[in-house]
């Protein structure tokens, strides 16, 4: 091992070692005292806001080559913090998930079996540009019993820094230990590295970032990983769609935030509508900016649209550019999303009940949707206050992670004395 590599494995080893600790602590604290510390928090955001928005700058002024929808991901605006503050508050209004009672049955014997909600434990999240991702990982991790060790991308250092002051200032004002939240100070790879290999210190690795990231984390990971693929989300106009609605909810779904996973990459248009439909639809996005890869099917009814080659409908685009299929039936839409999709979030416009059942009930993918734009698909948004990614793994959670996908559980046994024969 390299000193480098060393180094990074000391301070992880030092980190986790505290964060165990102070897991611990958050793991008996009660409701009030881990609701003080978010709203706390919150509080520090906004009275912050200044601070928070210049270490921002510095971070977008240090960062070079990057995409509009990366730079968009990167940026803090006033809105985005009051949106982190209210999400911490959001999460503090949430019942707490730690201690409930998920099943409870009596045996013969008179013993009663409880199954009983606790935390995880510690755990490791490693994320990209979104700096947000730091106050919505925090406040899920806290108010779920966890403590979690983060660390941002590089662009990210400053801002991350930045929120994670704001945070520590509510652990300390609930009297929890500072340890139950930490950012790593650094952008080294050989953190991550040291991250992964920290089997019997960190109890679960939650990535979230590009493609790139979550492969090296789910092929070097000696810790449980819960998984965020790629965002490749469809968008499918049946034939039986309201044009009025179809129009709407897919300028929303492709255009709202590009660069976000539930942003969705390609139209999946029925053959029987295509021809009326389709061109209104290319004019709409072409008129907010979108640019298209259009199978030949599409391009016979709209020739100006750009010819995509196979891969164009295997990439998450992450900017302003949709593939277009056009396809024969709910059968061939599904056919469409196993081959090409990502098993993220899919959408089905329709005013056919039993197309939009069969649509639903057909999908691998850990959401579907009837009626409604794939930027739905965010833990805000279902009702979870956070998310801290969108698990697209066949395991533990699926769809956007929130409280209580971030707890496993323990049974309780209640006896009255009773042995075994």
């Amino acid at each position: 091992m390299n000193a480098i590599a060393q180094d990074a494995a000391s301070q992880l080893e030092a980190a986790a070692r505290a964060a165990r600790a102070a897991a611990g602590q958050v793991a008996r604290a009660p409701r009030p005292v881990k609701d003080l510390a978010l709203r706390t928090a919150a509080a520090a955001l906004r009275a912050r806001q200044d601070a928070l928005l210049a270490a921002n700058a510095a971070d977008l002024a240090a960062a070079t080559g990057l995409t509009a929808a990366y730079t968009d991901r990167l940026t803090l605006t006033p809105a985005r913090v009051e949106a982190m503050a209210q999400g911490l508050e959001e999460v503090a209004a949430l019942e707490d998930p730690v201690g409930r009672v998920l099943a409870e049955w009596q045996r013969p014997n008179g013993l009663v079996m409880r199954r009983v909600a606790q935390p995880l434990g510690v755990i490791g999240m490693i994320f990209e540009s979104r700096p947000n991702v730091t106050a919505d990982a925090a406040a899920l991790c806290l108010k779920s019993g966890n403590a979690v060790i983060l660390r941002g991308g590089r662009e990210s250092l400053h801002s991350a820094g930045a929120i994670h002051a704001c945070i520590a200032e509510g652990l300390r004002a609930a009297g929890l230990p500072e340890a139950a939240v930490q950012v790593a100070q650094t952008a080294d790879r050989a953190f991550v590295g040291a991250m992964l290999k920290a089997a019997g210190l960190i109890d679960l690795i939650i990535p979230r970032g590009g493609k790139g990231l979550v492969t090296r984390v789910q092929e070097e990971s000696r810790v449980p990983v819960l998984a965020h693929a790629e965002g490749l989300c469809h968008t499918y106009v049946h034939t039986a769609a309201d044009p009025a609605m179809a129009r709407s909810v897919l300028a929303n779904a492709k255009m709202r935030r590009t660069g976000v996973c539930g942003a969705t990459e390609t139209l999946l248009i029925d053959a029987a509508c295509a021809p009326t439909l389709l061109p209104l639809l290319v004019a709409d996005l072409a008129a907010l900016g979108c640019g298209f890869r259009a199978d030949a099917r599409a391009r016979a009814i709209c020739p100006e649209l750009p010819a995509a080659a196979e891969a164009d409908f295997a990439t998450e685009w992450l900017d302003s550019m949709l593939s277009v299929a056009v396809v024969d039936g709910v059968d061939s839409a599904l056919d469409h999303i196993r081959r090409f999709g990502s098993e993220h979030t899919e959408a089905i416009i329709t005013e056919d009940a039993t197309a939009a059942a069969a649509f639903l009930n057909g999908l691998d993918s850990a959401v579907g949707m009837w009626n409604a734009s794939t930027q739905f698909c965010d833990g805000g948004e279902f009702g979870f206050g956070a998310e801290i990614g969108i698990a697209t793994g066949r395991l533990h959670a699926r769809g956007p992670v929130g409280l209580e996908q971030l707890c496993t559980y323990r049974y309780h046994v209640l006896g009255t004395g009773q042995t075994r024969p």
